[in-house]
């Protein structure tokens, strides 16, 4: 089994310009960095060049973009940026500018994203960190904002987009790779309706702002330098904004969210509100790690990654590993196991069931040595090709085998297993199973 790596930037990119709200001259560097690093922007206008983290416990206002900051020191914007790093899959990078603003370009994040393909990306020794959605969060917001997110196998982001008195209304749903974010979404730009605009200005906010880098709707009519890049531009920078800012919660997102009307507080509250279930799975499930090398486990190894105990448990002891495909258990079949009371009074055989319960059990320690977490449950999903050769009975020692044939992400995985009886297979069958959170 692959289990996805961590990306950098392969070396340094980065571009000049304006930013929106300060209206200041801007350089803008992106930078590679290590394993684990995360996101950092990094103030070089300021002495000590201070950095700030990008995530959720950094973030300070979200007046129509969205702020973070560490002590006095704040860097605005930060949405679009964010955005392209999440979506052409760049985990960890230095973001280095001489203001507290990245410049605006044309209002998307098509600059960004030249930037980074002109960096290029580099795989890392380190697995991806993921949040699989497991039960649905959702928050909403008394200007009518509601954003819920669902349980998904892939990153999914479907939003219906609507103005004041619904003005404008659209929808667009996508999966979130690579290439769909550089050709549908990046090249949204960001737009405002006329009658926010005064109000901003009072707020002294806007100052970089032109039909340059914006679009302007006023009335049923759009004021744009150039026309419309999308019918539907307005949902998808909704989309290109949901995602920047939703990448403040450190792991990537497994899961399909939902938005109506959204906007940065709204995103913020469903970015905190994740933030929040994630801790809550994560005190949950202390990880635990396998020991080293090849060598088997004994009981107490195996009960603190298994969750199943008496009279469940089915595995005595791994005797040893093969590789990162094989793996070898065995069971003590004795008189006093709980289910020969009744099956069957007088002779006593090992029930089939129990045989296959074993080898999932083996095979589940193989796939989370693979996956170097003992944090998960292995959910069987089906068994075939399983035949019952011999019958088992008390006194016997069962030697439990299990390769690994298949796996698709780190979720699925099909082995194939067996249980023998003085060299000879008593049992065997092709076991497939998921894997979730505990």
């Amino acid at each position: 089994m692959t289990a996805e790596l961590q990306h950098t930037l392969a070396k340094s990119a980065g571009f000049s310009g304006t930013s929106l709200h300060t209206g200041e001259k801007v350089t803008l560097k992106l930078q590679p960095a290590p394993v684990d690093h995360g996101i950092k922007f990094k103030r070089k206008d300021l002495a000590d060049e201070p950095t700030i983290d990008a995530n959720v416990a950094n973030l300070k206002t979200v007046e129509r973009a969205t702020t973070i900051g560490e002590g006095a020191v704040r860097v605005h914007t930060v949405e679009h940026v964010l955005s392209a790093l999440s979506a052409m899959g760049v985990d960890n990078a230095i973001i280095e500018m001489d203001a507290n603003e990245p410049p605006i370009g044309d209002g998307s994040a098509a600059p960004y994203v030249e930037v980074i393909k002109k960096a290029g990306t580099a795989a890392q020794e380190a697995p991806r960190r993921f949040f699989d959605v497991r039960e649905p969060i959702h928050v909403e917001s008394k200007s009518g904002s509601l954003l819920v997110l669902l349980p998904d196998d892939k990153f999914r982001v479907s939003c219906t987009q609507a103005g004041p008195n619904n003005r404008f209304t659209q929808f667009f749903s996508a999966e979130i790779s690579p290439a769909l974010y550089e050709r549908e979404i990046a090249p949204a730009r960001t737009f405002v309706y006329y009658e926010e605009v005064a109000p901003l200005m009072e707020k002294n906010l806007i100052k970089g702002g032109s039909l340059e880098n914006a679009i302007v709707v006023r009335g049923d009519a759009v004021l744009s330098k150039e026309p419309l890049r999308f019918a539907d531009e307005f949902a998808r920078h909704k989309i290109l904004d949901i995602i920047g800012d939703i990448a403040l919660i450190g792991p990537r997102i497994r899961g399909h969210i939902i938005a109506v009307k959204p906007g940065h507080a709204a995103n913020a509250d469903l970015a905190r509100a994740i933030v929040k279930q994630h801790a809550k799975i994560t005190a949950l499930s202390v990880p635990r790690t396998f020991p080293p090398g090849e060598g088997g486990l004994d009981i107490n190894q195996v009960m603190e990654i298994l969750p199943h105990r008496f009279p469940f448990l089915m595995v005595d002891r791994i005797l040893g590993f093969e590789g990162e495909t094989k793996c070898t258990g065995m069971k003590t079949v004795t008189v006093n196991e709980p289910y020969f009371a009744g099956h069957f009074p007088g002779h006593p055989v090992m029930p089939g069931v129990l045989q296959i319960e074993a080898m999932a059990q083996v095979a589940s320690i193989l796939l989370m040595k693979l996956a170097k977490s003992a944090s998960r449950i292995g959910y069987f999903m089906s068994a075939d090709e399983v035949k019952f050769r011999k019958p088992v009975f008390p006194g016997d020692t069962l030697f439990i085998h299990a390769e690994l044939i298949k796996a698709r992400s780190n979720r699925l995985a099909k082995a194939r297993c067996s249980c023998v009886v003085n060299d000879a297979v008593v049992s065997e069958g092709d076991l497939m199973f998921t894997f979730l959170d505990k």
